[in-house]
């Protein structure tokens, strides 16, 4: 048996060893922390440093931070997520980068739906009104602002990874992303966990999506745009 694995299965792994990685960090591992955090919650009753961490946000709040949180929640909600996604995906379609923009639409479409179905299935309460800023409606876990915002963000990221602006759209995609949570917190309408949950789902379906979607689609793995691509330096003559 293992001269027949050594022969086919390790020539395998050689080859294609970047992506079973990928699978492994960005699909497997969250799917497993997420698993993992569910049960935790829902069978266990969840953990102390959800209502301890929603208490230090709670004595920390000022005017300004409120509005900051509060402005945030609105950039961050479904209606307007939803009209910068389709901005942004219209926008690379205009370029000549349509899988791109398909791609940043199912990242964002899909989290979402999987978001109300899973706020159906688990129907989590939200935390206490009376530490809350805001009274928002609905299930609590996972958050439905920190899946999707993780999955535009993450989104871009992988758009925008072979060009020469990717460092800067990794840093504030990644900041907007951890913000939004942030902010859930703060808010008081979400638990920690419904925000951590809801970023691990994001990243395995987006991650996965991803592997699906540049099989089909070769030039998902350039990226884009392509006027911002980096450009290999030209050979020596004669080689």
């Amino acid at each position: 048996m293992w001269p027949h694995l050594r022969r086919e299965l390790l020539p395998f792994i050689k080859r294609h060893w970047k992506a079973l990685l990928r699978l492994l960090l960005g699909v497997l591992v969250p799917l497993i922390l997420v698993a993992n955090l569910t049960e935790d919650v829902f069978r266990d009753g969840g953990f102390v440093w959800d209502q301890a961490l929603l208490d230090w946000y709670r004595e920390r709040r000022t005017p300004a931070l409120t509005a900051v949180a509060q402005t945030m929640a609105v950039i961050g909600g479904v209606p307007m997520l939803q009209l910068i996604t389709l901005l942004v995906a219209w926008l690379l379609s205009r370029r000549h980068q349509r899988p791109h923009g398909w791609f940043l639409v199912l990242s964002v479409g899909g989290a979402t739906l999987l978001n109300l179905l899973a706020k159906v299935t688990f129907a989590r309460p939200r935390p206490d009104l009376l530490g809350a800023v805001l009274e928002e409606r609905g299930f609590s876990f996972p958050s439905g602002h920190s899946m999707a915002n993780a999955a535009f963000s993450l989104a871009l990221i992988l758009i925008f990874w072979r060009t020469r602006g990717r460092w800067p759209v990794t840093v504030a995609a990644t900041l907007w992303a951890l913000g939004i949570g942030a902010s859930r917190n703060y808010l008081g309408v979400h638990y920690p966990t419904d925000v951590l949950v809801g970023i691990l789902a994001s990243t395995s379906w987006v991650f996965g999506l991803y592997m699906h979607m540049r099989r089909r689609w070769a030039s998902l793995r350039t990226s884009a745009p392509p006027e911002l691509a980096r450009r290999e330096d030209p050979a020596p003559a004669g080689q």
